[in-house]
């Protein structure tokens, strides 16, 4: 058979049907957490289980509902192994945690989402004996720089959350050559609009919450990699080092969300192109950070290493937090809530929401500005989003003449 094109991958991958069984046209929810054996083999070794033989035990070292979204989520990123943890920050620990020991070192983006941050500085640099250097990686020459013998992880976002900037992909891949691992977030842009294994890193990891599930329904992670040695370290701490798994039943709901995967991204980048003028042309906003944008620093980066720019933006207000405030609070279709991905547009204030556990100087120092807001564009009609922003610039401007007129 020839080989499946993406958007077939992401219906089917990993579901093929049994007709040993009953012939499920989808994975059905294994929600046993022990599996009967056939007969008693002392000589069985777990090491040796082979789940696409069949050879089920115990339902954190392998379970068919998540072995099969293991499968689909491997084929869309193009590598031989995947591992679905119970959240993204979880994939990106056991990740790290797989390649460091303490004494090394890691090299990583600055403008990385707020969580993986303090993950990096709190548990390994703090408590773990691992130096972590944060780097503006938008000029691979930074990450060289960084680079040391002890150096054994460099860990990228592109796009990074929430300024949108970018990282060459495979000007660091060639940087960091064989000394040490190179990771890539690539929750922000999907395996559909990028595919860093192809342009060089060595694993990748999502928050499978986000785009892959597309739904706000379930929180996953996932890390995928063609790197045997290491696919074979995380493994042993998915499975028994921190038993940290994803259950059968949101393995199913990730398997379910993603087979609309390429229909939704491309919605989304559509929605959120328009979004990205519109607001580039509006008289109370400064910035516009989106990588479809040609206004953007790194439009051509984005135009050659993705095949779409996504569906998330920030903007600046030409304001502060009180004109923000109005602004968000006015929104009917836009929902005010962190995280992001989903069908549903959500709109949120870094400052105050997801980067808020960070010092106001580090915030500042970074870009994150009381007026920056965040924007998770869905997949509603492209006018009802529109008409909801000008409610948003509305109300912004009542409340500055309210306030004028009690001055």
């Amino acid at each position: 058979m020839s080989k499946k094109r993406f958007s077939t991958l992401a219906v089917s991958e990993g579901e093929e049907p049994t007709w040993e069984g009953v012939g499920d046209a989808v994975s059905p929810i294994h929600l046993a957490s022990t599996f009967a054996l056939p007969e008693l083999d002392p000589d069985m070794s777990l090491e040796e289980l082979d789940p696409d033989s069949g050879d089920y035990v115990y339902s954190r070292l392998s379970n068919p509902t998540r072995n099969a979204l293991e499968h689909r989520l491997a084929a869309l990123e193009g590598g031989e192994h995947a591992f679905a943890f119970s959240s993204g920050t979880s994939a990106i620990s056991s990740l790290a945690l797989a390649v460091v020991t303490p004494g090394d070192h890691i090299v990583a983006f600055e403008d990385l989402y707020g969580g993986t941050r303090r993950l990096l500085e709190d548990l390994f640099d703090e408590r773990l004996d691992v130096e972590v250097t944060f780097v503006d990686a938008t000029d691979p020459d930074n990450v060289a720089d960084a680079m040391r013998p002890e150096t054994e992880f460099v860990w990228m976002e592109t796009p990074t959350n929430p300024l949108m900037q970018l990282c060459d992909i495979e000007a660091i891949a060639e940087v960091v050559g064989d000394d040490a691992v190179f990771g890539v977030d690539n929750t922000f842009s999907s395996p559909y609009f990028q595919q860093p294994l192809e342009l060089g890193a060595d694993v990748v990891a999502h928050s499978t919450t986000k785009y892959i599930n597309g739904h706000s329904d379930s929180v996953g992670g996932a890390v995928i990699t063609d790197d045997d040695d290491l696919a074979e370290q995380i493994e042993f701490l998915q499975q028994v080092g921190l038993g940290d798994m994803l259950p059968p039943f949101d393995s199913y709901m990730v398997m379910r969300g993603v087979k609309t995967l390429p229909v939704r991204m491309r919605q989304h980048e559509a929605n959120a192109q328009v979004i990205a003028e519109y607001l580039e042309d509006h008289d109370l906003v400064t910035d516009v950070f989106y990588p479809g944008l040609e206004s953007h620093p790194q439009h051509e980066l984005a135009s050659e290493q993705m095949s779409g720019y996504g569906g998330i933006l920030s903007f600046e207000l030409d304001g502060d937090m009180s004109d923000a405030r109005a602004f968000l609070e006015s929104l009917e279709v836009f929902t005010l809530a962190v995280s992001l991905g989903g069908v549903e547009s959500l709109i949120e204030l870094p400052a105050g929401m997801t980067h808020e556990p960070l010092d106001p100087e580090e915030r500042e120092a970074r870009g994150i500005t009381d007026s920056l807001i965040r924007i998770s564009v869905g997949i509603e009609d492209i006018d009802d989003l529109v008409e909801d922003l000008d409610r948003g610039f509305e109300a912004m401007e009542t409340e500055r003449s309210a306030v004028a007129g009690d001055d």
